[in-house]
């Protein structure tokens, strides 16, 4: 089988003038290498292709491949990380991970909270600030926490994303309206313990790959950019030993993965809200691969799994989709 990769090149993008932190969720070269070697080692011929401007040179060349395996999140825009999937779909080319539609609605924070609540998933109480005006009708308890609504990796995440009063969270709001030209989530804080939770597979086959816990060193740190970028200093990692809990966790994660028709691998957020009661935080479709520092990658190390077996598994999960998709009757 011959495997295509697309994805997006960070030092590509540094080199045209963006920011370290324009271009913190976009892959390193271990990365592209890492899977490159694993995909190798399971015996599939690869193919690099690049981001989305390459892609299209190669599809309007008559290139095409069994499969693309497709981490490419884009720069610009609410459906940057729909875009590789949408060009694929255009010219029936199976890819790994999932589709436009729930690539869009997962990187929209508050439109991915809307469908998980009506999934009866449990997620902490929100309201999608698009204007500065929506505050007058905050209705939400105190304390609340305020992110951009389609950001990963921790971007626009500070210490003073917890904030106790409205008068700092209008302040919060209007400086993230300006920064990241996007709405912004807010949403009661949890204040419990947090975990991430790795799951392979699709519909009722998807399972949990592990619960890691997140596990900071100091008592009023939060999960930001600083911290993801600085993890080996500010940061411990370890799998979930309390199966009843690690159980309940699972389930919230399982629900929201099904729910929303997450494909193949990914991430989800779960933390405790004050009674101990998993919730939703985030669902992440298209996770980190970065063979040393993303957290599936880690989670794997942690659970005796090679990185190589991680990126098997992968690309078995799509091969299975697209046959049996192929399978049903048109």
């Amino acid at each position: 089988m011959r495997i295509g990769l697309t994805y997006d090149l960070r030092e590509e993008y540094l080199a045209l003038g963006f920011s370290e932190e324009e271009t913190a969720e976009l892959d390193k070269p271990v990365t592209i290498e890492g899977i490159e070697s694993a995909l190798a080692a399971n015996g599939w011929e690869t193919e690099r292709i690049g981001n989305h401007l390459a892609l299209m040179a190669a599809l309007a060349a008559g290139r095409r491949w069994d499969l693309v395996f497709n981490i490419a999140e884009g720069l610009r825009g609410l459906g940057r990380e729909s875009l590789v999937p949408c060009l694929l779909d255009a010219f029936d080319i199976p890819y790994t991970f999932s589709d436009p539609m729930v690539l869009a609605l997962s990187l929209h924070k508050g439109m991915c909270k809307r469908a998980i609540r009506d999934l009866g998933v449990p997620t902490a109480p929100f309201l999608v600030v698009e204007r500065i005006e929506d505050l007058d009708r905050v209705d939400l308890r105190f304390p609340l926490f305020a992110k951009p609504v389609a950001e990963g990796t921790g971007k626009g995440i500070t210490s003073m994303s917890k904030i106790d009063d409205l008068g700092t969270l209008r302040r919060i709001c209007a400086e993230l309206l300006h920064k990241f030209a996007q709405p912004v989530l807010v949403e009661e804080f949890l204040p419990g313990r947090e975990f991430t939770v790795g799951v392979l597979g699709n519909g009722g086959a998807a399972r949990p790959v592990g619960v890691m816990e997140v596990r900071f060193r100091r008592d009023d740190a939060i999960y930001s950019y600083e911290s993801k970028e600085n993890y080996k200093e500010l940061v411990d990692y370890a799998l979930l030993d309390e199966p009843e809990l690690a159980g309940r966790v699972s389930a919230v994660a399982l629900d929201a993965w099904r729910g929303l028709g997450c494909q193949d691998g990914g991430r989800v957020d779960v933390r405790l809200d004050d009674r101990g009661c998993p919730n939703f935080i985030e669902v992440n479709p298209l996770a980190g691969l970065n063979p040393i520092d993303s957290d599936l990658p880690i989670m794997c190390r942690l659970i005796g799994w090679p990185y190589q077996e991680l990126i098997g598994e992968i690309v078995r999960s799509a091969v299975l989709r697209i046959e049996n998709a192929r399978r049903r009757p048109a």
